[in-house]
């Protein structure tokens, strides 16, 4: 395999240019990406979370499901002549992305999902999703929703109290949630609330997938719940000691050596030299072996199960 495509779908993009954090996530996509064979990376910016600039959906367009939303990505893969795709989501674009996989199988080759949901929404977050459509239909993007929105997205290290600052991924997090569009985001909650559970599906999956998820995520015990249905075979767990439901934001880095040795089953590494590439040092032989234990990278690290053996060189 020459080459690969990997789409990435968010639950909230970030721009790079504003956000250091950001910045980091897409440091460590950049390093995994140059130490393997060419990617053409395809970010999908699900509806009401578009980057800034994007007009109001009109009313008259009907509210697409979730199942559209998946059925959405082969037109765009059909569209960039793409096959069978890495796929990569957070939270409710790990669903959509499940989803897809659930219903094109042969067009996954596997899935990197961070936070992911899987089930139906219980009647706590159904009523939590319906407060939140009823703050932006009278009252915006106010203080209380980006309260709400924070809540799920980050720790409480990161959002900080009275005694300590909110960290500069909230504060960016805030400014960009001012320039969505009220209309957009309900849509996009209506769309979510609305979700099938795809649990029977996930039985069925014979791709690798490997899931993060914070320990102070509200869709922690979601992750565990998915893991469980899943391939233990071909399918692996990493959970993020203090952090929250955006692991690509909070801990980047913690991501880095866990999706190194996911996309190395693939035969999908290749192998680097540092007389010959000073940017890739992602090599085994060039990690020292103190950074590899879960302790050091602040994680509880479950064995990632590959069908292909990779010797190690220490």
């Amino acid at each position: 395999m020459s080459e690969s495509a990997l789409l990435d779908a968010d639950n909230i993009y970030l721009d790079g240019k504003i956000n250091h954090v950001s910045k980091d996530y897409f440091s460590v996509q950049r390093q995994l990406l140059c130490c393997y064979t060419t990617f053409a990376y395809i970010i999908l910016v699900l509806p009401g979370m578009r980057s800034l600039g994007a007009a109001e959906i009109s009313s008259e367009d009907p509210i697409p499901s979730v199942e559209d939303l998946a059925d959405q990505i082969i037109e765009i893969l059909n569209y960039f002549g793409l096959g069978a795709v890495m796929c990569m989501g957070v939270m409710a674009g790990a669903y959509i992305l499940s989803l897809f996989a659930t219903k094109y199988r042969e067009r996954v080759l596997g899935l990197i999902l961070v936070s992911p949901l899987c089930k139906a929404p219980s009647w706590t977050e159904w009523f939590y999703n319906k407060v939140m459509s009823n703050l932006l239909y009278f009252y915006g993007v106010c203080g209380l929703l980006k309260e709400c929105l924070l809540q799920r997205y980050f720790s409480k290290e990161v959002r900080g109290n009275a005694e300590v600052p909110e960290s500069e991924i909230v504060q960016a997090c805030k400014r960009l949630l001012d320039d969505r569009k009220c209309k957009n985001v309900l849509r996009f909650l209506h769309a979510i609330n609305q979700r099938p559970d795809i649990t029977d599906g996930l039985r069925r999956l014979k791709c690798r997938t490997l899931i993060f998820v914070g320990d102070s995520s509200p869709f922690h015990s979601e992750a565990l719940y998915m893991t469980s249905k899943l391939d233990r075979r071909y399918s692996a767990l990493v959970e993020v000691q203090g952090c929250g439901s955006m692991v690509t934001e909070e801990q980047p880095h913690a991501m880095l050596i866990p999706m190194e040795y996911f996309l190395m089953g693939y035969g999908l590494y290749r192998p680097c030299y540092l007389s010959e590439s000073p940017r890739s040092p992602l090599s085994p032989s060039c990690i020292s072996p103190e950074l590899l234990s879960p302790e050091s990278m602040g994680l509880k690290l479950k064995p990632i199960k590959t069908r292909v053996s990779v010797p190690l060189e220490v």
